[in-house]
């Protein structure tokens, strides 16, 4: 049976408008970053999508992102799984030591993720998640690396393809059946004021 999944990356933080690598450490969400998750919530209230369950990152970003985009009214579960990203030792420091993409194994060598394990790690969460009874309709908020490689790891099964970064609160709208997640939609809106 069908089932669908809306994959989110949190709103627009601190460390975003500083250009701060930001992966399992943290910042705020800022006043864009609120309006960012207010007009994702206004988009699921318009289309009439309601959920049956919400998960986010332990991340403070996205716990508050979901909250902003449910309208504080919905439960939620937090997992690690869904997490960023970690950069180990870059953590917080400036985007510019970034290698250029992709960045494959790099920070593993500097105590965070490699590219493989961030994949397995979201798959894993998200299909444990959906594999769920009576989870037919899913929010998870994430964030930008985490969404990307999940994307990713389930890109030759998709529909749409990504022709540019996911946004601050960007949705992507997955079907999962049979243990396969399918990209059937991309919301990708760069809300900047």
């Amino acid at each position: 049976m069908k089932k669908t999944l809306y994959l989110m990356r949190h709103g627009q933080t601190l460390f975003n408008v500083q250009h701060k690598i930001q992966g399992w450490c943290d910042a705020p969400l800022t006043e864009l970053g609120m309006k960012q998750a207010k007009i994702a919530g206004e988009y699921f209230k318009n289309n009439h999508i309601t959920f049956d369950h919400a998960y986010s990152s332990t991340s403070e970003r996205a716990c508050d992102t979901l909250e902003i985009v449910t309208d504080y009214q919905m439960p939620y579960t937090r997992v690690k799984g869904l997490k960023e990203w970690n950069f180990g030792v870059f953590e917080g420091k400036d985007e510019c030591l970034n290698p250029p993409l992709p960045y494959g194994d790099f920070f593993k060598g500097f105590g965070g993720d490699g590219e493989m394990e961030l994949r397995e790690r979201m798959s894993k969460a998200l299909t444990e998640i959906m594999n769920k009874e009576d989870h037919e309709v899913v929010l998870a908020v994430s964030h930008g690396g985490a969404c990307a490689q999940f994307y990713r790891a389930w890109e030759e099964y998709a529909k749409v393809k990504k022709t540019e970064r996911f946004y601050n609160c960007c949705i992507l709208k997955y079907e999962y059946e049979d243990g396969i997640f399918t990209l059937v939609e991309i919301i990708n809106r760069n809300v900047t004021e």
